[in-house]
């Protein structure tokens, strides 16, 4: 098995998105990371998943140790990722056979592969890369920074991991409850606090918000932002206990703790009144990457119950074969493709967005908790479906199946839940008017729909896309409470009719440049199944459901009898 090269979507996606030079590069590459995550990193996620970490709060001398032990397996997927592929640094330094730091698409399509076996080990990955850019980009030249920086984005057995510390018991999502408060210490600063919720508890470098001397009361610019190290300068191991490791429902592999800051050594990263906008440079980036997760986990998902659907015999017929499970599945192929799409629509702006580009700014910016919040949230019912196809087998935990359910559940929580997404979009329409970017690009990449067969889809979907963009402008001039009620659904329906435009244009690209109508049969499904919600017919393409999922190429237009029930 190999997750790169049984999933026809990426790869085609890849072919006409990536260069030739950096296409060149990516393909092998992704190759080789498809194959070590389906026979290497799946067995060795299996055995973490079901050997957590544990803390070792002390040594044998009776000295405060802070250590959080792993079972070898997630150790060795560590080395794998970390060091072998160097996933975390891709977006920092040449890789790979890249002169100069590879673009941001790289990054993201290793994490779509490697997560579909492991999802625990993606947060300290993506925490790792994300602190590395945060500390580039405000740490100015301390040269204790450059070197958190430089072990950040190593690959050598001298590398550091990351992590971010925000949650408190009486404040995760309101910063400006912050009560960790940090005291100058010459030139460097004390923190004292409880985190309570503080994933890869263990890490080497941490970035902290903390309240500072005459910062402002109750706003996040009375919160600053610090590098707290493990080890101090000195050596000595910096003063703060993890108290302990949660109990997850998910993620089990990686660890997750309460820590108690006692006066740990930390140096001030950037401007104190600017700490927590620094910061979301970070939340925002690691948004991003769960989305991408989200999309992984389903994927795997679909592999799974395709594979299954395949082989196993009811009634006298394949599951495959079977009317109401061909329906299951190309849903979920839609879900998985549409999502690919959404993911490659973001890698590109934020790599133009890095560039300078204005457009590319607005966009990503709307872009981020766009795709956060819907696939994220439509992983948890997608890998529940996937899990119900497998029957009771799918239910047992010596199969994928129950943990691609629980690590689906975490996408929606981390980095904000789903609420606080949704007005996070509200407040990029209404600082930057990024909605107005955001649907501008959308009917252009509509206009590049022009195989006639798909006509009719092009149709709904301006039709759709003119009545969201409507509404958005309706949400803003509503009045503030009543325009919050209204972002949840807004911000689902701004996420699927930009994933049902792109699926659109590929499809016509595909048919243009291939003669291959499956992305169109996809397309049509997904406008239909999931824009629409219209189930009062069967989708066109049913029967060539075998053939879309094991990703062959569909030569001629589907023209089949539709059944209608209206």
């Amino acid at each position: 098995m190999n997750f790169y090269t049984a999933d026809a979507a990426v790869q085609r996606l890849v072919d006409r998105y990536v260069d030739a030079a950096d296409r060149e590069l990516l393909t092998p590459l992704l190759e080789r990371l498809g194959a070590d995550a389906a026979t290497r990193l799946d067995p060795l996620a299996e055995l973490a998943d079901k050997n957590p970490p544990t803390l070792r709060p002390f040594d044998k001398n009776g000295e405060r140790a802070n250590a959080v032990e792993y079972h070898p397996a997630y150790t060795e997927m560590a080395d794998i990722l970390l060091g072998e592929y160097g996933v975390a640094a891709a977006s920092h330094r040449p890789l790979h056979g890249w002169s100069a730091k590879p673009p941001h698409l790289v990054k993201y399509l290793m994490t779509y592969v490697y997560v579909q076996a492991e999802f625990g080990l993606a947060c300290p990955i993506s925490m790792t890369d994300t602190a590395a850019r945060t500390l580039r980009m405000f740490g100015g030249d301390d040269p204790e920074i450059a070197e958190a920086v430089r072990r950040l984005t190593s690959t050598d057995d001298d590398r550091f991991t990351g992590a971010m510390f925000m949650t408190e018991l009486q404040g995760g999502t309101d910063i400006a409850m912050t009560e960790t408060v940090a005291e100058a210490d010459g030139d460097r600063w004390k923190l004292y606090g409880r985190k309570w919720f503080a994933s890869n508890a263990g890490a080497d470098i941490t970035l902290v918000l903390a309240r500072f001397p005459g910062g402002q009361e109750a706003s996040t610019r009375g919160v600053g932002l610090f590098m707290m190290p493990r080890v101090k300068p000195d050596g000595s191991l910096n003063d703060y206990r993890i108290e302990r490791l949660k109990d997850k429902l998910g993620t089990r592999s990686m660890a997750s703790g309460e820590i108690t800051l006692d006066g740990a050594y930390a140096v001030q990263v950037g401007r104190l009144d600017r700490g927590f906008r620094q910061m979301t440079e970070m939340v925002n980036l690691s948004r991003l990457s769960n989305a991408v997760r989200a999309v992984s986990l389903m994927r795997r998902g679909l592999l799974e119950a395709g594979q299954h659907a395949a082989s196993r015999v009811v009634f006298g017929r394949r599951l495959i074969d079977q009317p109401l499970l061909r329906l299951d599945l190309l849903r979920l192929t839609a879900d998985v493709e549409t999502g690919l799409n959404l993911v490659f629509y973001c890698a590109e702006e934020l790599e133009r967005a890095d560039r300078g580009d204005e457009d590319a700014k607005a966009l990503i910016r709307i872009l981020t908790p766009l795709a956060k919040h819907y696939l994220c949230k439509r992983a948890r019912f997608a890998t529940g479906e996937a899990m119900e196809m497998r029957g009771g087998n799918g239910y047992i935990e010596e199969w994928i199946q129950p943990r691609l359910v629980r690590d689906a559940h975490l996408g929606s929580i981390w980095e904000g839940a789903s609420n606080v997404i949704a007005l996070d979009v509200l407040r990029s329409m209404r600082k930057v008017g990024a909605h107005k970017v955001f649907f501008d690009d959308l009917r252009e990449r509509l206009s590049r729909v022009t195989d006639p067969g798909l006509q009719s889809l092009r149709e709904r979907l301006a039709q759709r896309l003119e009545s969201v963009s409507a509404r958005a402008e309706a949400v803003l001039s509503a009045a503030p409470d009543d325009a919050e009620v209204l972002m949840a659904a807004l911000t689902d329906d701004m996420a699927t009719v930009a994933m049902g435009v792109l699926q659109a244009d590929q499809a016509s690209y595909e048919i243009a440049t291939h003669g291959d109508h499956r992305a169109a049969i996809v397309a049509a499904a997904f406008e239909q199944l999931v824009i629409r919600r219209d189930e009062t017919y069967a989708p066109a393409g049913l029967a060539a459901v075998p053939q879309i999922v094991a990703g062959e190429r569909i030569g001629a237009p589907v023209d089949e009898r539709v059944v209608a029930a209206r």
